[in-house]
């Protein structure tokens, strides 16, 4: 695989919530930092997503915002 984006994590899938339309796919990149994304009920069925199974999250955005508190 070969891709642009700057920051990509490879992880593991811990858990895939499959709404109506969406999944929520939460995948850990590091011991205890997990990363939840919404994607499509049919990108989760193409890309054959489940639980213990690797991934990559791929973020990749025009704007990134800073806070603390």
């Amino acid at each position: 695989m070969k891709i642009s984006a700057r920051n990509s994590f490879k992880g593991i899938v811990k858990k895939v919530k499959v709404g109506a339309v969406s999944a929520e796919v939460s995948i850990e990149i590091s011991a205890g930092i997990n990363i939840i994304s919404t994607i499509t009920k049919s990108s989760a069925e193409n890309l054959e997503l489940e639980e213990s199974k690797e991934a990559y999250v791929v973020i990749k955005a025009s704007d990134v915002i800073v806070v603390i508190d």
